[in-house]
């Protein structure tokens, strides 16, 4: 079954839990509960196992304001949301650290780009953004 086109707002998308919002406007429509913020979930959904994307073959994912996600979920973002994981149980610290590391050298993945991946590692999502 191929979906109907969903399309994000990266203009609803101002830090990592609009990003979710946003997330969860598009692909949770008519679920009786929402994504949580993680890009493991993240991954899970874009399976198709759920929400509106249940049972789709393919799916056209517009992104418009491309540009603005990409900064909302750029450097800034991206330390805090390393750093919120810094001290907490179940996190590999020393991991956690060198991602925050390579960030502040300029040379780690920002939140953006690690959505970025997740997407593209699902050849069944068409990505097309403005």
């Amino acid at each position: 079954m191929k979906c109907p086109t969903l399309t994000i707002d990266g203009n609803n998308i101002q830090d990592i839990a609009s990003f979710y919002d946003e997330v969860n406007r598009v692909f949770m429509a008519g679920e009786s509960w929402t994504l949580g913020a993680s890009l493991d979930a993240l991954d899970d959904l874009l399976y198709g196992g759920y929400g509106v994307a249940r049972g789709c073959d393919a799916i056209t994912l517009v992104w418009l304001h491309m540009d603005r996600s990409r900064v909302a979920l750029g450097v800034d973002a991206t330390r805090a949301y390393y750093r919120n994981k810094l001290g907490k149980p179940g996190f590999n610290q020393a991991r956690v650290q060198a991602q925050l590391d390579e960030l502040d050298t300029g040379s780690g993945a920002t939140y953006f780009d690690i959505v970025m991946e997740i997407i593209a590692a699902h050849p069944s999502i068409t990505l097309k953004s403005t």
